[in-house]
């Protein structure tokens, strides 16, 4: 879509920040989309439908209803289709057409990650059709990056120089690093208890890091209140709206690896729920446009039961959700108070999916089954994904024919300490019976020639 220098000017009179440039000079900074615009057209509430325009908000001024992007579809599949799809970039940015940026992307090279046939956990728990979305190989270690992605352009376009976060985790080695990359000042808020390898993972990037005394709640709160005062991009309250929209791209990307198939069923961890709804509007924007059919995916949303309002509601069969103070080891899923956990309801009874918890020493269990299965080491939330798999597949509820993806959402190197009970190396001398003594004395000898 072409923009006229009306549009511009328009745009720039909008942003809430303004560049120290005129809107002509504002164009040329922005490179190679001075005369790109995006095909959203504004943000929508999802309770009153009232409309906006596409300015850093996440509320409705008039129900205090969630807003989110939408876009003129009709515009994206003039142009967007399998083959300039397959054409695009190996990364989110493949499928920009369906995302709310304009150009001058931050981009650290985030998605296009293995879907992989995973055929030594299907014959554990009877699947034949299992694949595992592995999104541990993105920058910074997690999914988060697609969201950052998508928020930190945006913060760039709107005129921050700053950029923060409220965060478990991932998002806060994620915020840290794009800000990196685009030239931005970061200010990341982590609770005080955090893994040390999460923190470790956003200070390398050199953000001012703040470690609040409370937990993911109350460090939210605390940002709520800081993002009314300062003029900051905070990824997941002003810039929600954009930033929730760069998960649609894992959407995307299996529906597309699957050979534009959508599963029968999907399998998503879940903290405010964002993610799993996100997910299913992605797979339901490409049938929108025309890329493939109407999705028939069963969405099934996992959670921690030291930490599981959203799964708690579903097994009540209400649609209210009751906060909950966490108290699970999966950390990164730690949101007592979801922002997205009546839609992930909603998205529940619409797909006619499923809501499923799982204790720490299921979670721990499920993290060392990827490993020995898979040789993929996922973190807590994979735990969570994996054990979730286990319990819908033994009720039978995901049939052995079922096109299943498991979706695995950050690496496990960050939060060591779950797991650090399966190191027990068998200690030797350095002798060949030393050796061999040690495997015996485990119940492991082995012959001179040959295995066990």
């Amino acid at each position: 879509m072409l923009a006229s220098s009306a549009d511009l000017a328009l745009y720039f009179q909008r942003l809430p920040v303004k560049p120290s440039l005129t809107p002509i000079g504002f164009a040329q900074r922005l490179g190679n989309r001075q005369t790109i615009m995006s095909n959203a057209i504004a943000l929508r509430c999802k309770e009153c439908g009232k409309e906006y325009p596409l300015d850093p908000m996440n509320v409705c001024e008039w129900c205090f209803g969630p807003v989110e992007v939408v876009y003129d579809y009709a515009a994206v599949a003039r142009t967007f289709n399998r083959e300039s799809v397959e054409a695009g970039p190996l990364n989110m940015w493949r499928y920009k057409d369906l995302l709310p940026v304009n150009g001058n992307i931050v981009n650290l090279g985030t998605g296009y990650t293995p879907l992989l046939k995973a055929e030594n956990l299907g014959r554990e728990l009877g699947l034949d059709n299992l694949y595992i979305k592995n999104d541990c190989g993105n920058p910074s270690h997690s999914f988060k990056d697609r969201v950052v992605g998508v928020a930190s352009t945006k913060a760039r376009e709107f005129g921050f120089d700053t950029i923060a976060c409220a965060s478990t985790g991932n998002l806060a080695g994620s915020v840290a690093a794009h800000a990196a990359r685009a030239g931005l000042k970061a200010y990341v808020f982590i609770p005080a208890d955090l893994e040390v390898g999460k923190v470790l993972s956003a200070a390398i990037y050199g953000p001012t890091l703040v470690a609040v005394k409370g937990n993911y709640d109350e460090v939210n709160r605390l940002c709520s209140e800081l993002a009314d005062k300062y003029q900051w991009a905070f990824a997941n309250i002003n810039m929600r709206p954009y930033y929730s929209e760069g998960s649609k791209t894992l959407g995307f990307e299996v529906v597309e690896q699957l050979g534009w198939r959508c599963p029968d069923w999907a399998v998503v961890p879940a903290a405010s729920g964002s993610l799993y709804t996100k997910i299913w509007k992605g797979m339901n924007e490409l049938a929108q446009v025309g890329l493939t059919d109407v999705p028939h995916t069963k969405m099934a949303i996992a959670q921690a039961r030291g930490c599981s309002p959203i799964i708690t509601a579903y097994e009540n069969n209400r649609m209210d959700i009751k906060p909950v103070r966490p108290n699970t080891l999966a950390k990164s899923l730690a949101i007592g108070n979801p922002a997205d956990g009546y839609y992930a309801l909603k998205t529940i009874k619409e797909t006619s999916g499923a809501g499923v918890a799982s204790s720490d020493p299921e979670v721990v269990e499920g993290m060392s089954l990827l490993g020995r299965t898979e040789g993929i080491f996922a973190e807590t939330a994979g735990g969570v994904t994996i054990a979730g798999l286990k319990k819908l597949a033994a009720s039978g509820a995901i049939k052995r024919d079922d096109l299943t993806v498991a979706y695995i959402t950050g690496s496990g190197l960050k939060t060591q300490e779950p797991v650090q009970s399966l190191v027990d190396p068998v200690t030797v001398e350095p002798t060949m019976s030393s050796f061999e003594d040690a495997l015996e004395a485990r119940g492991n000898g082995i012959r001179a020639h040959g295995g066990p």
